[in-house]
């Protein structure tokens, strides 16, 4: 059975949590202001697309050839959520971040394919949620856009209102933190 709303909680912490993307993306909007920083989103965007077919194409591939690796994906995908949730926890709120790149699509896009946030957001996503219920190119094809949307509405986001996140989560770190760290143990919780 597809949980929409574990899906959901999951897909929208990773995507508006801060990272690399949501981080260089709120940089860039408030160095250069918001339309100029919207080339490096759209990289953000097509890099995303990119890895996150390819983690499509990996993960039903290693669920095809090995039907027993479910357990094994969904034992790690467990520990990955609880070990998330535990550094989300004890995170210090510490958003700081230096432009020493221009914010080119290229950038953006490049970034993707070294952004371990985005492996991790893919495959752990599909080998919990997605593979164990649907199998069809089509229903994999439309989930690999659907996490690409959610997983790149955080950069735009983060550029949008970047500013005031930051100051969010730094004055309220802890009681952000631990709501994020309690959804994600929800998460992990769910899936057995």
């Amino acid at each position: 059975m597809f949980r929409v709303s574990d899906f959901l909680i999951y897909c929208f912490i990773t995507a508006y949590t801060p990272g690399p993307n949501n981080l260089l993306s709120m940089s860039y909007a408030a160095k250069l202001g918001f339309r100029r920083s919207v080339r490096f989103n759209f990289g953000v965007t097509a890099g995303f697309l990119a890895v996150m077919s390819m983690c499509m194409i990996f993960s039903s591939t290693l669920y095809a050839v090995l039907p027993k690796v479910r357990i094994i994906m969904q034992v790690l995908g467990t520990v990955y959520l609880l070990y998330l949730a535990w550094k989300v926890l004890k995170s210090t709120g510490d958003m700081e971040v230096e432009n020493k790149n221009e914010a080119s699509f290229l950038s953006g896009m490049l970034l993707q394919f070294m952004n371990p946030k985005i492996y991790i957001y893919a495959i752990t996503t599909m080998s919990l949620y997605i593979l164990p219920v649907y199998h069809s190119v089509w229903a994999l094809a439309g989930f690999t856009l659907l996490l690409t949307v959610i997983g790149a509405s955080g950069t735009y986001a983060w550029a949008l209102f970047g500013l005031a996140f930051c100051r969010f989560f730094a004055k309220h770190t802890r009681a952000v933190n631990l709501a994020m760290a309690l959804l994600l143990l929800y998460c992990a919780v769910s899936l057995f």
